[in-house]
Protein backbone atom coordinates (compact mmCIF):
# COMPACT_ATOMS: atom_id res chain seq x y z
CA UNK A 1 0.00 0.00 0.00
CA UNK A 2 3.03 2.21 0.91
CA UNK A 3 3.84 1.98 -3.15
CA UNK A 4 0.76 3.48 -4.05
CA UNK A 5 0.81 5.92 -1.93
CA UNK A 6 4.39 6.61 -3.30
CA UNK A 7 3.34 6.20 -6.98
CA UNK A 8 -0.17 8.93 -6.01
CA UNK A 9 2.38 11.45 -4.28
CA UNK A 10 5.49 11.25 -7.25
CA UNK A 11 2.45 11.97 -9.78
CA UNK A 12 1.22 14.64 -8.01
CA UNK A 13 4.52 16.28 -7.77
CA UNK A 14 5.00 15.82 -11.33
CA UNK A 15 1.93 17.21 -12.59
CA UNK A 16 2.82 20.19 -11.12
CA UNK A 17 5.87 20.15 -13.66
CA UNK A 18 4.04 20.29 -16.63
CA UNK A 19 4.44 23.16 -19.09
CA UNK A 20 1.51 24.70 -17.86
CA UNK A 21 0.40 28.91 -18.30
CA UNK A 22 -0.79 29.06 -14.43
CA UNK A 23 -1.31 26.52 -11.46
CA UNK A 24 -4.36 27.06 -8.54
CA UNK A 25 -4.78 25.65 -5.56
CA UNK A 26 -7.88 24.57 -4.00
CA UNK A 27 -10.05 23.05 -1.14
CA UNK A 28 -12.79 21.50 -1.93
CA UNK A 29 -16.12 19.75 0.28
CA UNK A 30 -19.63 18.47 -0.22
CA UNK A 31 -22.06 15.37 0.09
CA UNK A 32 -21.67 12.00 -1.51
CA UNK A 33 -24.31 9.34 -1.92
CA UNK A 34 -22.58 6.19 -2.55
CA UNK A 35 -24.28 2.66 -3.00
CA UNK A 36 -21.85 -1.07 -3.52
CA UNK A 37 -22.96 -2.65 -6.66
CA UNK A 38 -22.90 -6.23 -6.35
CA UNK A 39 -22.88 -9.27 -9.58
CA UNK A 40 -24.84 -11.83 -7.25
CA UNK A 41 -27.76 -9.56 -7.55
CA UNK A 42 -28.16 -8.44 -4.16
CA UNK A 43 -29.62 -4.82 -4.09
CA UNK A 44 -28.39 -2.14 -1.36
CA UNK A 45 -29.71 1.05 -0.32
CA UNK A 46 -27.59 4.06 -0.82
CA UNK A 47 -25.81 5.70 1.90
CA UNK A 48 -24.82 9.49 2.40
CA UNK A 49 -21.50 10.94 3.65
CA UNK A 50 -19.32 13.76 3.17
CA UNK A 51 -16.26 14.48 0.81
CA UNK A 52 -13.63 17.27 1.71
CA UNK A 53 -9.71 17.96 0.88
CA UNK A 54 -7.48 19.65 -1.54
CA UNK A 55 -6.98 20.45 -5.31
CA UNK A 56 -4.23 21.60 -7.68
CA UNK A 57 -6.11 23.26 -10.96
CA UNK A 58 -3.38 23.21 -13.72
CA UNK A 59 -4.32 25.14 -17.12
CA UNK A 60 -2.45 23.26 -19.52
CA UNK A 61 -3.98 25.73 -22.86
CA UNK A 62 -6.94 28.42 -22.15
CA UNK A 63 -9.68 25.80 -22.60
CA UNK A 64 -7.95 22.48 -21.18
CA UNK A 65 -6.59 21.46 -17.61
CA UNK A 66 -5.44 18.47 -15.70
CA UNK A 67 -6.87 18.76 -11.91
CA UNK A 68 -5.42 16.33 -9.02
CA UNK A 69 -7.07 16.00 -6.10
CA UNK A 70 -6.23 14.68 -2.40
CA UNK A 71 -9.64 13.69 -1.07
CA UNK A 72 -11.03 11.73 1.90
CA UNK A 73 -14.28 10.31 1.37
CA UNK A 74 -17.05 8.38 3.06
CA UNK A 75 -18.46 5.85 1.28
CA UNK A 76 -20.23 2.35 1.88
CA UNK A 77 -24.37 1.16 1.36
CA UNK A 78 -26.88 0.22 3.93
CA UNK A 79 -29.31 -2.62 3.32
CA UNK A 80 -32.22 -4.40 5.84
CA UNK A 81 -32.46 -8.01 6.49
CA UNK A 82 -35.33 -9.55 8.80
CA UNK A 83 -35.94 -6.11 10.13
CA UNK A 84 -32.16 -5.25 11.17
CA UNK A 85 -30.49 -2.47 9.10
CA UNK A 86 -26.88 -2.76 8.27
CA UNK A 87 -24.60 0.15 7.56
CA UNK A 88 -21.43 -0.52 5.65
CA UNK A 89 -19.25 2.43 6.62
CA UNK A 90 -15.79 2.66 4.14
CA UNK A 91 -13.59 5.43 4.30
CA UNK A 92 -11.42 6.19 1.52
CA UNK A 93 -8.33 8.75 0.49
CA UNK A 94 -8.93 8.97 -2.81
CA UNK A 95 -6.95 10.96 -5.97
CA UNK A 96 -8.70 11.64 -8.91
CA UNK A 97 -6.88 13.21 -11.60
CA UNK A 98 -9.68 15.16 -13.75
CA UNK A 99 -9.22 16.48 -17.62
CA UNK A 100 -10.88 19.01 -18.36
CA UNK A 101 -12.51 21.38 -20.80
CA UNK A 102 -13.46 24.97 -19.69
CA UNK A 103 -15.80 27.00 -21.82
CA UNK A 104 -15.48 30.82 -21.45
CA UNK A 105 -18.64 31.32 -19.12
CA UNK A 106 -17.43 29.34 -16.12
CA UNK A 107 -18.60 25.66 -17.17
CA UNK A 108 -16.01 22.51 -17.12
CA UNK A 109 -16.54 18.95 -18.22
CA UNK A 110 -13.99 16.80 -16.74
CA UNK A 111 -13.49 12.94 -16.57
CA UNK A 112 -10.50 10.90 -15.57
CA UNK A 113 -8.91 7.83 -12.80
CA UNK A 114 -9.30 7.87 -9.64
CA UNK A 115 -6.98 5.92 -7.05
CA UNK A 116 -8.27 5.01 -3.43
CA UNK A 117 -7.05 3.59 -0.69
CA UNK A 118 -8.76 2.45 2.00
CA UNK A 119 -8.49 3.67 5.56
CA UNK A 120 -11.18 2.22 7.40
CA UNK A 121 -14.01 0.06 6.55
CA UNK A 122 -17.13 -1.46 9.31
CA UNK A 123 -20.16 -2.74 8.97
CA UNK A 124 -23.21 -1.51 12.07
CA UNK A 125 -26.09 -4.12 12.70
CA UNK A 126 -27.74 -3.55 16.13
CA UNK A 127 -25.57 -1.35 17.28
CA UNK A 128 -23.02 -4.08 17.10
CA UNK A 129 -19.98 -2.74 14.92
CA UNK A 130 -17.79 -5.39 13.06
CA UNK A 131 -14.24 -4.26 11.69
CA UNK A 132 -14.15 -5.56 7.42
CA UNK A 133 -10.66 -4.42 6.66
CA UNK A 134 -9.27 -7.95 6.33
CA UNK A 135 -12.16 -8.49 3.92
CA UNK A 136 -12.35 -5.91 1.36
CA UNK A 137 -9.49 -4.51 -1.24
CA UNK A 138 -6.56 -1.77 0.19
CA UNK A 139 -6.93 -0.53 -3.27
CA UNK A 140 -9.79 0.69 -5.23
CA UNK A 141 -9.67 2.16 -9.06
CA UNK A 142 -12.55 4.14 -10.11
CA UNK A 143 -13.25 6.50 -13.49
CA UNK A 144 -15.10 9.72 -12.62
CA UNK A 145 -16.65 12.35 -15.13
CA UNK A 146 -19.03 15.48 -14.74
CA UNK A 147 -19.48 18.81 -14.84
CA UNK A 148 -18.25 21.89 -12.57
CA UNK A 149 -19.13 25.49 -12.53
CA UNK A 150 -16.73 28.50 -11.29
CA UNK A 151 -17.94 32.26 -10.25
CA UNK A 152 -14.79 33.13 -11.91
CA UNK A 153 -13.84 36.49 -10.13
CA UNK A 154 -14.08 35.08 -6.81
CA UNK A 155 -12.94 31.59 -7.25
CA UNK A 156 -16.03 30.11 -5.30
CA UNK A 157 -17.48 27.31 -7.32
CA UNK A 158 -19.72 24.01 -7.91
CA UNK A 159 -19.18 20.53 -9.19
CA UNK A 160 -21.00 17.14 -9.97
CA UNK A 161 -19.02 13.92 -10.45
CA UNK A 162 -20.41 10.07 -10.67
CA UNK A 163 -17.58 7.95 -9.81
CA UNK A 164 -17.50 4.17 -11.24
CA UNK A 165 -15.45 1.70 -9.52
CA UNK A 166 -13.59 -1.03 -11.47
CA UNK A 167 -12.24 -2.87 -8.71
CA UNK A 168 -13.67 -6.07 -7.27
CA UNK A 169 -13.69 -4.47 -3.51
CA UNK A 170 -14.78 -7.83 -2.05
CA UNK A 171 -11.74 -10.00 -1.52
CA UNK A 172 -13.29 -13.03 0.31
CA UNK A 173 -16.37 -13.68 -1.39
CA UNK A 174 -17.77 -15.90 -4.68
CA UNK A 175 -19.29 -12.86 -5.90
CA UNK A 176 -17.86 -8.91 -6.93
CA UNK A 177 -18.81 -6.12 -5.48
CA UNK A 178 -17.38 -2.16 -6.63
CA UNK A 179 -18.81 1.39 -5.36
CA UNK A 180 -20.70 3.58 -7.08
CA UNK A 181 -21.39 7.04 -6.10
CA UNK A 182 -22.31 11.06 -6.71
CA UNK A 183 -20.83 13.63 -5.22
CA UNK A 184 -21.96 17.16 -5.23
CA UNK A 185 -19.75 19.86 -3.67
CA UNK A 186 -18.27 23.17 -3.56
CA UNK A 187 -14.80 24.51 -3.77
CA UNK A 188 -12.52 27.09 -3.69
CA UNK A 189 -9.55 28.03 -5.84
CA UNK A 190 -6.69 30.62 -4.21
CA UNK A 191 -5.67 33.41 -6.34
CA UNK A 192 -8.11 32.02 -9.31
CA UNK A 193 -7.25 33.45 -12.57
Amino acid sequence: MKRYVSMALAFMLMAGTINAQHVNLGVKGGLNLYNIQNDNGAEYDSKAGFHLGLLGHIHLSKNFAIQPELVYSQQGAKYTTSGAETKIDLGYINIPVMFQYMFDNGFRIQAGPQLGIMVNAESETNNVETELNDNLAAIDFALGAGLGWIHTPSGFGVDARYNFGLTNINENSSFKSSNRGFQLGVFYQFKHK
